[in-house]
């Protein structure tokens, strides 16, 4: 039963986000096996200058070790 959250900055369209979620349902059927019912993903909007505090300090930093894919930028 995966569940992805995906947090990214406002200013998606509803389009691009259902795009976005059904590629994302794609890629896990595919490489984990799973069928479409079994899969769910959110996405969050999170405003630039709660960036820092809300997803860097609380789910990046501290959760470093379960990242597969770490973000190529820093937040100061």
């Amino acid at each position: 039963m995966p569940h992805v959250e995906v947090k990214c900055y406002p200013g998606r369209t509803e389009e691009q986000k259902r795009k976005c979620a059904e590629k994302i349902t794609k890629a896990i059927m595919e490489t984990m096996g799973c069928d479409e019912t079994s899969v769910s993903v959110a996405i969050k909007e999170i405003e630039k200058d709660d960036w820092k505090e809300k997803v860097w300090d609380k789910q990046i930093i501290s959760e470093e070790e379960y990242l597969y894919k770490k973000p190529g930028y820093s937040v100061q």
